[in-house]
């Protein structure tokens, strides 16, 4: 019996309210955000950290957030189409020839974008805190795993970043695209980032002690990264310019942010170590 003929054919859009599209995944994507900020919280109330600290982490951090992702989509896969229709790359809109002008949402994010507009957010949260950044980073680490996670099953609603045709009994046959069983390869993300999130959140209660000074940050960092440039290799190429490469886009980007986590486990061992020994002096 062949059971992986699952159809897959969701209407992307739940809602559409005088021209402006309410769409799952820009709904889960907030979603996301919005469960990671709670549990931030939570961990701001464990750490003592003023109360203050989260609003202004969390204007610095969504704004970074958005703009690198929508900024990396842009530049990172269709810099041609982007950089001769810049207004687009701000505005969630198009300008058709015989529409004017449409309202058709972000839709475009790239991840790698979105963690590198995180970081410079942290950067300016740091400045204007005097939070170490180095701390906040490990504190984040804890967390960002929902909203990675919520995000790829935002990508399995709008039918996107779909895996390669595939035997196996779990294939999804994404009807928007094509009538082939496919990996479900958004599927594959979400549940290798929550996953990673189940063990971020155990190291952190019990063993904060030891697991600072940038080696969470440094752990999600490699682990995140890991599982998407594994996970790539199951995907259909996003852009026409990968057709042929060893490796695609995605697992590019992906190799300096995991050469970056290393640095950060090798420092944050180094420097726990270095502390601790001067604590037993």
């Amino acid at each position: 019996m062949i059971l992986y003929l699952i159809h897959w054919n969701p209407d992307p859009e739940i809602i559409n309210v005088f021209g402006i599209s309410i769409r799952y995944y820009g709904l889960l994507f907030v979603s996301g955000l919005i469960i990671a900020i709670y549990m931030l919280g939570w961990i701001f109330r464990r750490e003592n950290i003023p109360p203050g600290n989260l609003e202004k982490l969390t204007t610095y951090g969504m704004i970074g957030i958005i703009a690198g992702a929508r900024l990396g989509h842009c530049l990172f896969y269709e810099p041609s189409y982007y950089l001769s229709h810049p207004i687009e790359m701000i505005l969630p809109v198009t300008f058709p020839p015989d529409d004017g002008i449409k309202f058709i949402g972000y839709q475009g994010l790239a991840s790698h974008g979105g963690v590198l507009g995180l970081l410079i957010g942290l950067y300016f949260y740091s400045r204007k805190t005097k939070h170490s950044m180095i701390d906040i980073l490990d504190l984040i680490a804890v967390v960002v795993g929902v909203s990675l996670g919520f995000i790829r099953l935002g990508n399995f609603m709008n039918s996107e970043i779909i895996g390669m045709p595939t035997t196996k009994p779990w294939g999804v046959i994404f009807e928007r695209v094509d009538n082939l069983p496919r990996h479900p390869s958004q599927l594959y993300e979400a549940i290798s980032y929550f996953i990673i999130l189940a063990i971020m959140i155990i190291l952190y209660l019990k063993m904060r002690d030891k697991f600072k000074n940038g080696i969470l940050f440094g752990l999600a960092t490699v682990l995140f990264f890991i599982a998407r440039f594994l996970i790539e290799f199951l995907k259909e190429d996003q852009v026409g310019f990968e057709e042929g490469m060893t490796f695609n886009m995605g697992q590019l980007l992906s190799l300096p942010y995991i050469a970056v986590g290393l640095v950060f486990i090798i420092y944050g061992l180094w420097k726990t170590k270095k502390l601790s020994a001067q604590h037993t002096i």
